[in-house]
């Protein structure tokens, strides 16, 4: 008996004949080897029968084939070496150790170096299951890995007869031919075994069998945050990934961070955790194939940073130009963040809930009137780090009556106005001058198509022109803004300029954020 050499790829189960019936009465015969004692190829068979079969069914029909090769063919055995069923179970084929060059009766013309390994039913038109091609990879891989034939390559054998192949290539008894290390019995012998459907997944079966992994890539990363193509974490991150190549043809995983291993983990494993020190890195992941070649996924770059975001503009509230209500007067709230790596968002979370992008600076609100408001808001980073400020204000609206006044003034009331009542004036120099200490203010006015034009003076000095006309009427309408840095005492004056033909100025009050 020849020897049985370690092999390169680890032995798959492997279902004794004993397990599955077999009559060793009706087989006497001794097994033969190979005459040099080397599996030089694989070549895949299907048994050319029924699909039907169930999981359980199996073994009978191995002992069908069976009996049929020695009590029907004539032959001393069981031509096959291995047989496969749909559900993945492997077969003890032909006698003499599944772990020994024995040689069957399945390759016409080249038998003396190769091992044949048949996949239970018909393939012409429906591939095979995955998990019998899987199971027929792992036997090739083992048997091949015997004796240091690449799975991937291409092999010399002798013609032991004249023959032809399937696609009607001849060759002489002794004729030297070059074939794929697996390959289908079609290529070597004028027969559609395996089948159509089965030969078109060759390519496949070869690639699982002698490696690397295939189609390794990292699908995402968690407990990152990312910015363009560059993640962002504090320190912890977990990597997953996947591959077309199947679990049980992988001997493990491993992660590398900068080249170097962090963790290792299971060929059924898609995603590992590591930790980072501060600063950029390159996170891949390497499977290692059972033939011992590897694969390593595309990098991808990860910062670990813990710097917290900064408000280099702490927010601020101004009084923007707009309707009026007491419940919703219209205001302006602007900040500026910025992030040493990169900023992801900023948050308000009080007295709304609104998510701003890292961009953006201001954004338009309402408050009510007469009550003192926090806006809260929180910077965060892709990394998670976060840093928070506030600012708090009040909107008060000073009515009309509330301004000191000179010329000629009326007194006009609709429930269109604030409190219901307004000022309204076609004297020319007619004024009105609200004083207050706040940061920020806003007259209000009604409009009209006949409405006509005012000075605004901030401080005693003329800060401004404002035309009231419009051509649809507007009540309670914030038309000219004013603000300052600090919160201070100012004097707000509004005189009437008298136009031509609309002289009309209708104000309803005064609105100053403190």
């Amino acid at each position: 008996m020849p020897p049985a050499p370690a092999s390169t790829a680890p032995q798959p189960p492997i279902t004794p004949r004993a397990d599955w019936g077999a009559d060793e009465s009706i087989s006497p015969e001794q097994p033969d080897y190979l005459p040099g004692g080397k599996i030089k190829a694989v070549v895949v068979h299907h048994t050319a029968e029924s699909n039907s079969y169930t999981c359980d069914q199996a073994p009978a029909v191995v002992r069908g084939i069976y009996a049929y090769h020695v009590k029907q063919l004539g032959w001393k055995d069981l031509g096959y070496n291995f047989l496969v069923d749909k559900c993945g179970t492997v077969y003890e084929g032909r006698k003499g150790g599944v772990d020994r060059p024995v040689m069957g009766a399945h390759a016409y013309g080249f038998n003396s170096e190769t091992t044949g390994i048949s996949v239970l039913g018909t393939y012409t038109d429906a591939a095979p299951s995955q998990a019998a091609m899987l199971s027929v990879a792992r036997i090739a891989a083992w048997k091949l890995g015997q004796y240091g034939a690449d799975p991937a390559g291409t092999t010399t054998l002798t013609a032991g007869a004249s023959g032809r192949n399937y696609f009607g290539k001849t060759w002489t008894k002794g004729a030297q031919l070059s074939f794929p290390t697996i390959h289908a019995h079609r290529d070597s012998y004028n027969t559609q075994c395996p089948g159509g459907a089965f030969y078109a997944q060759l390519g496949t079966l070869r690639s699982w069998t002698a490696g690397p992994v295939a189609g390794l890539k990292i699908t995402s990363l968690t407990g990152v945050g990312v910015s363009g193509s560059t993640y962002y974490t504090k320190a912890s991150v977990t990597v997953n990934w996947s591959a077309t190549t199947p679990a049980s043809l992988i001997s493990r995983y491993e992660l590398l961070v900068d080249g170097k291993v962090t963790a290792t983990t299971a060929a059924t494993a898609t995603s590992a955790k590591t930790t980072l020190a501060v600063g950029s890195h390159k996170i891949s992941v390497r499977a290692i194939h059972q033939s011992g070649k590897t694969a390593t996924s595309a990098a991808a770059t990860v910062i670990a940073e813990t710097t917290r975001p900064t408000f280099t503009t702490k927010p601020s509230l101004a009084l923007r130009t707009g309707t009026v209500n007491t419940t919703a007067v219209p205001l302006t709230l602007k900040w500026k963040a910025t992030d040493s790596a990169a900023l992801k968002h900023v948050r308000l979370t009080a007295p709304s809930a609104k998510t701003y992008g890292p961009t953006t600076s201001s954004a338009a609100h309402t408050a009510k009137s007469a009550v003192a408001t926090a806006w809260n808001m929180t910077a965060y980073d892709q990394a998670g780090n976060t840093a928070s400020a506030s600012v708090t204000g009040t909107p008060v609206i000073l009515q009309e009556t509330a301004a000191t006044k000179s010329g000629t003034w009326s007194t006009k009331s609709s429930g269109s106005y604030l409190g219901g009542k307004s000022y309204s004036s076609v004297s020319k120099n007619a004024s009105l001058t609200w004083t207050f200490t706040g940061r920020s203010a806003a007259w209000v006015v009604s409009r009209a198509t006949s409405s006509g034009q005012a000075y605004v003076y901030v401080d005693g000095v003329k800060a401004a022109t404002v035309d009231l006309k419009s051509t649809t009427t507007k009540y309670r309408d914030a038309i000219w803004t004013k603000s300052w840095t600090t919160s201070a005492k100012h004097a707000i004056k509004i005189v009437v300029v008298g136009t031509n033909g609309r002289p009309t100025i209708t104000t309803d009050g005064l609105v100053y954020l403190k």
